[in-house]
């Protein structure tokens, strides 16, 4: 049996400095060393969740973590999500069931943080007792003062768990020096005493030339450099924040069959188009000016955490519009999810779940009208697409039932139940997300558009494993691996 391991911690000087990837990287090292990790974060906010096995809802990244490790994603391992639903309001999933939406002064404010700090802990606990070490991921910077009495993911986890804190930083954004001096001068001694290395991580060049740079943070800190990551282009691991978006904007291109998804304010679940990225017959590009949509020859209507709304701004930008037109100029226009929702003709809201708006026309491109419920539908299913006779794997995660008053299923479902409507081969909308990871998908895509390519058949598992075991390798030749495991070789 493995020695029982100290749980890791890796903590941010701020947002999106690589927690999330440098985690997975962390969990395949664990798991490749014999050992038995799950990953942890109490607190997530993302509009990219996933259905667990159990039909319990957690946050991507917790779901990409755990896949890392090699085991099935639970809802224990992100209790606490929050899915905005604007600028100021968010639904609220604890313990994988959606517990209503509040807003952002409602939940810091009005919320029993002990007893959701409680909650999360137990998650944890229940993990902890099957899984050998813990790797838990903070949320944004660790050295927000004015939140710290509210915090329920960061340092009040560490000191609960007794974790050894990795600390990362984010070299190509700059001012790597103070971001990590000033992050720990702000701590308390009892959370600085946790942090037991410094990861700078995204580095471009020649890392050499970190060398002093290295010894000066030691000096200024008194904390171990545990690792210089170089940044990488070519391990393609599923990201957390639609941040990374604003690097997949772009524009049509001669020769290639090009898909646009339509960016939506509230879009979510945009690992959904992952896979197409990949393609090489294949430009996909996220925009919102109509002009490209027009030209492209698939628009895809993305997942929406507020379709109602989204579905207003796409009529007062011009982009309804040039979606219609896109679709009557004999373009192919697909919906999922919220996408699904918008294209059908009507769109209900009696429980007033999404905002005040009791109903709005939908898009008219499908015969289907959906009514918007309080119970949220969290499944992994398994299906076949149209007529083909291969089994597909999505998920889905909505809450609202649509009609079909025309037209015929998009899909079968393995426990007898259909999906979607098939209008024809150039307009349908289903309710599965990661649709588009399936080969008897693509295919039929490229084939409406007029593309008789036999692709290779493609095993997502194996080519998903192929990259956690590149991060891994990556992430190996770049940390001190010795030191980290000495800090957590001391039991809990």
């Amino acid at each position: 049996m493995k020695q029982k391991l100290r749980p890791i911690m890796f903590v941010g000087t701020g947002s999106d400095v690589g927690k999330s990837i440098i985690n997975a990287g962390f969990c395949r090292i664990f798991k490749q060393d014999g050992y038995s990790p799950a990953p942890f974060k109490a607190q997530n906010m993302s509009l990219n969740s996933f259905a667990g096995i159990d039909g319990l809802e957690l946050g991507r990244a917790q779901a990409v973590q755990a896949e890392a490790c090699g085991i099935e994603p639970l809802s224990e391992m992100n209790p606490i999500l929050l899915k905005p639903t604007s600028n100021q309001n968010a639904q609220v999933v604890l313990n994988g069931k959606p517990m209503g939406n509040q807003s952002a002064k409602e939940y810091f404010l009005g919320t029993d943080r002990d007893a959701l700090f409680a909650e999360a802990m137990k998650a944890y606990k229940k993990l902890a007792g099957q899984y050998n070490p813990m790797v838990i991921e903070g949320a944004g910077s660790i050295s927000e003062i004015n939140l710290r009495e509210k915090d329920i993911v960061n340092m009040r986890v560490a000191l609960a768990v007794n974790a050894a804190v990795i600390l990362i930083a984010d070299i190509d954004r700059g001012g790597v020096f103070g971001s990590v001096y000033g992050t720990l001068e702000l701590l308390p001694p009892e959370e600085r005493a946790l942090v037991n290395g410094i990861l700078i991580n995204k580095f471009r060049g020649d890392i050499d030339l970190f060398t002093e740079g290295r010894k000066m943070l030691e000096q200024l800190t008194g904390v171990s450099v545990v690792g210089v990551v170089p940044y990488f282009r070519d391990i393609h691991i599923d990201d957390e924040d639609s941040v990374v978006l604003d690097h997949k904007s772009g524009k049509t291109r001669d020769g290639l069959v090009n898909v646009a998804v339509v960016l939506l304010r509230h879009m979510s679940n945009f690992t959904d188009f992952n896979v197409l990225e990949r393609v090489p017959e294949i430009n996909l590009f996220y925009t919102a000016n109509p002009d490209e949509i027009e030209k492209a020859d698939v628009v895809i209507l993305p997942g929406s955490k507020n379709t109602i709304a989204d579905l207003e701004i796409l009529r007062k930008s011009g982009l309804a519009k040039a979606i219609l037109n896109s679709q009557q100029k004999g373009n192919a226009v697909y919906g999922i999810c919220g996408g699904y929702q918008m294209m059908g003709r009507e769109i209900h809201d009696p429980q007033h779940v999404e905002g005040e708006i009791d109903f709005m026309p939908g898009l008219g491109l499908l015969p289907v009208v959906t009514t918007l419920t309080g119970e949220k539908r969290t499944v992994q299913s398994e299906f076949t697409f149209r007529n083909e006779t291969g089994l597909c794997n999505g998920y889905e995660i909505h809450m609202g039932q649509t009609e079909l008053l025309d037209g015929s299923p998009l899909a079968s479902l393995s426990d007898g139940s259909t999906d979607g409507c098939f209008l024809n081969g150039k307009t349908w909308g289903t309710y599965l997300h990661g649709i588009f990871d399936n080969l008897p998908v693509i295919q039929a895509i490229l084939k409406s558009c007029g593309k008789e390519i036999r692709l290779q058949e493609f095993n997502l598992q194996e080519y998903k494993n192929g990259q956690y075991d590149k991060l891994a390798d990556h992430i190996r030749k770049s940390c001190d691996l010795e030191y980290i495991y000495g800090v957590i070789s001391n039991g809990e």
